[in-house]
């Protein structure tokens, strides 16, 4: 259950569940400012020396103090493109049995010096020239400790693999056997750290063509994989389903609300604080990679809503994308999986 906690001492809490399961991923999203106070900032928000913001002639937080604030937050895009992002040596853990037209390895990679597992596929055959296209695929919440390199997933993956694309779905952080501590997607970049070290990895694997790699995304990985492709330009497109799109404003009130109490509001300052800090504020920096979205309008999960709210901004910032509805299906699109899956892997095939 998401609720909000304790406005004024600056902590919002969210939920959410993914594929297979529904238990929830409680996340804090933390906003700066109390209701109805002048614009001082806990210590948490700054370094020792630096308690306040800029105000603009009349009092009034500025743009550009918001952006500031935003780029101390180590989720922030910008935070995250101050970043490195090296990888490593897909390292082969153990050798599974192969798909029809592929292999399957277990794999480890390095990511802020923790080691990482993930599952490898690739085609079998002669690689075309450059390379094999690569998909960096990124799942939904999972409760971690529950979490199997080999499970869940795997009719999703092999029709990448079967078409001819490498993929590499990676063990975030905490996940079944990788090293570090899982604390959840949304508020904490370790995951997607994690994601764009795995797209560091393949594009230095020779049998990768790194000019043709895209993400594919589910639920939160659709909020993972929209943060890698506007941090990394290699990225080059990336199919969302029931990706948890919508900016963290809207998150923050909108996303399963208490059952039973008003619905939790943000006051003006706050907003424009979360929609500063939430990825769509960046999408004009997509420069015209295309985006490819699923979503069935049944989804318990996450709310159909959040689609139409990402695509929405999308629209603003003029970007590419198709957004495709689903009447009736679930968070996984049980009922439209072969359709959903031959769109993305079309999708693909035109933009890689």
């Amino acid at each position: 259950m998401r609720r909000l906690i304790n406005f004024a001492v600056l902590l919002l809490v969210l939920g959410a569940g993914y594929i297979a399961v529904t238990q929830p991923e409680n996340l804090p999203f933390r906003v700066p400012w109390q209701a109805q106070t002048a614009p001082t900032l806990p210590q948490a928000f700054l370094p020792p020396s630096d308690t306040t913001v800029q105000t603009g002639p009349l009092g009034r937080v500025t743009d550009a103090a918001i952006e500031t604030l935003v780029a101390r937050q180590s989720i922030s895009i910008p935070a995250l493109r101050a970043r490195e992002y090296l990888g490593s040596k897909l390292s082969v853990v153990r050798n599974l049995n192969p798909g029809g037209n592929y292999s399957r390895q277990v794999v480890s990679y390095q990511s802020d010096g923790l080691k990482i597992f993930a599952l490898l596929t690739v085609p079998t055959g002669t690689p075309p020239k450059g390379g094999w296209p690569a998909i960096v695929f990124n799942h939904g919440y999972i409760p971690p400790d529950e979490y199997r390199t080999t499970e869940r997933y795997v009719a999703y993956q092999d029709a990448f693999a079967r078409a001819g694309y490498i993929t590499l779905k990676s063990d975030y952080r905490g996940h079944g056997d990788s090293e570090g501590t899982a604390l959840g997607g949304y508020n904490d970049p370790g995951y997607t750290v994690d994601v764009l070290n795995a797209a560091a990895s393949l594009k230095a694997d020779q049998r990768v063509n790194r000019a043709r790699m895209g993400l594919w995304g589910h639920s939160m990985g659709g909020q993972l994989s929209l943060r890698a492709m506007l941090v990394d330009p290699d990225l080059k497109a990336a199919s969302l389903w029931a990706g948890v799109m919508a900016s963290y404003d809207i998150l923050a009130t909108d996303w399963n609300p208490p059952s039973g109490e008003p619905k939790p509001m943000l006051d003006t300052l706050n907003r424009r604080y979360l929609r500063a800090l939430s990825p769509n504020a960046y999408l004009q920096e997509l420069d015209g990679r295309p985006l490819q979205l699923h979503q069935g309008t049944a989804d318990r999960e996450v709310p159909y809503s959040f689609q139409k709210d990402f695509a929405a901004d999308l629209r603003a910032a003029r970007q590419r994308f198709t957004a495709y509805e689903y009447p009736g299906d679930n968070h996984n699109l049980s009922g439209n999986l072969r359709l959903a899956l031959d769109r993305s892997v079309a999708f693909f095939k035109e933009n890689l």
